[in-house]
């Protein structure tokens, strides 16, 4: 007795342990790597949010000579942070086809920039179809800067009408605005993936500070991105923003107030929440979607048949899931669709969600073949979800058809009367003769 209890009491603690391990590196291992360590205790309070969610920090320098992404084919890190703007050659492994390997692996990375930004850096941009401003330009907007401002008119007040209207990457409306000091970007037209997370004002542009305009801008009005996200076809996402001091403690607790007569004034810019609701998207936390059970039966049956007959009633239903706060919850939309597709849709249909599933009945095609199921949902903030299930349609057997068609009418009678027609010809040719004139003699 004294040993199982011990044994028990041993088993708990194991159990106690697994769970603070979960619960210590649920968020997964990061690097974060930085121009120089002061970075770490500037930018603290977005630094202790992730690591109060569960990110395992690593800190490293962006030169350290022992910088790694894989060992023996495996990905030693699941996310990326570079706030080292200024880096003109990564250190160890790392370059930008290491980057652009991570992110086609999967990885998510979340990078700012400043006014001093590195080629390094706007080669990794410029591969996921992001182009930065030269070296030393700024963002400008003379009508949108802080009092604080130095007189350059660089330190920005970004409205949060400028914001993407998608709430899991910026999180819920605020009145707040955001500071932002840096460089300015531009988005690829031909990449529809890359999305204008928050743009400057109509009035602002990305030149020189010190220089006075003599060439048209890189970046005007609402074209200049400040901060831009990019989701791949595989879900891994990447965030670009042209300011490090926007996740800085000093811009997370600064007041905000425009250079402007009646300007309000916000004790406390939208930074903090901006900047954790934006980690949260690109680290996954939020608008995660995954694929549960699915099931196909014809309507009054439970179970998949080997092959469908066309013009069969039949129903559909596919179990999807949300993460939310660490757990997968179900997820609620009205906007889901299903497609019964053989090279191009039969049939498109918007399911109904009861009781945790996602259900649509309908009437197969008069068309045989090999169909799919196909779920295809792609909406802005979340990742995308795809579900195929492959099925076989076949035409009727000869037993099934109805012994008198009646689209086949008007063809039995043309059958009958062609043959009413062929008997009173006969009749006619047979029974009909000529009268025929008697010789002369």
């Amino acid at each position: 007795t004294h040993l199982s209890s011990l044994s028990n009491m041993a088993s708990r603690v194991i159990l106690v342990l697994l769970a603070a391990l979960v619960g210590v590196h649920a968020g997964g291992r990061t690097l974060v790597l930085l121009d120089n360590l002061a970075i770490k205790e500037s930018h603290s309070v977005f630094f202790k949010s992730l690591a109060d969610r569960g990110f395992d920090l690593t800190f490293k320098t962006a030169d350290d000579s022992s910088l790694a992404l894989i060992k023996y084919g495996e990905f030693l890190f699941e996310h990326l942070i570079i706030f080292a703007p200024s880096v003109e050659e990564f250190g160890g492994n790392l370059d930008t086809g290491a980057l652009t390997e991570f992110i086609d692996g999967g990885g998510n990375i979340l990078v700012a920039a400043s006014s001093e930004i590195g080629e390094p850096i706007r080669e990794l941009a410029s591969e996921c179809g992001v182009e930065f401003d030269e070296e030393k330009t700024a963002v400008i907007d003379h009508l949108n800067y802080d009092m604080a401002d130095e007189g350059q008119h660089t330190l920005i007040v970004a409205d949060p009408e400028n914001l993407i209207d998608v709430k899991n990457i910026v999180g819920a409306k605020r009145d707040a605005p955001i500071l932002f000091r840096g460089v300015g970007m531009v988005a690829d037209t031909d990449n529809p993936l890359v999305l204008d997370v928050l743009t400057g004002s109509s009035t602002s542009y990305s030149f020189y500070p010190d220089e006075k305009v003599s060439e048209y801008p890189h970046a005007v009005g609402k074209n200049t991105l400040l901060v831009a996200a990019l989701q791949a076809r595989n879900n891994a996402r990447v965030v670009f923003t042209g300011s490090l001091e926007l996740f800085s403690d000093e811009f997370f607790t600064a007041s905000v107030q425009k250079a402007m007569a009646s300007a309000q004034k916000h004790e406390k810019s939208g930074n903090e929440a901006f900047a954790l609701a934006l980690s949260r998207w690109v680290f996954k936390e939020e608008g995660v979607l995954r694929v549960g059970p699915v099931s196909h039966h014809r309507k009054a049956e439970q179970e998949p048949p080997t092959a469908y007959t066309i013009m069969e009633e039949v129903v559909y239903s596919i179990v999807i899931e949300q993460l939310v706060e660490g757990k997968w919850v179900p997820f609620d939309a009205t906007d889901v669709q299903l497609e019964f597709v053989r090279i191009d849709p039969f049939v498109r249909t918007t399911m109904q969600r009861k009781g945790g599933k996602f259900v649509a009945e309908f009437k197969l095609p008069d068309v045989y073949g090999v169909f799919q199921y196909r779920v295809d949902y792609n909406r802005l903030g979340y990742t995308h979800l795809f579900s195929t299930t492959q099925v076989s349609v076949r035409p009727f057997t000869h037993t099934q058809y109805e012994r008198f068609i009646a689209a086949a009418y008007p063809y039995y009678a043309s059958a009958f009367s062609m043959m009413f027609g062929l008997f009173v010809f006969s009749l006619v040719f047979l029974h009909h003769r000529e009268d025929t004139k008697e010789k002369a003699e």
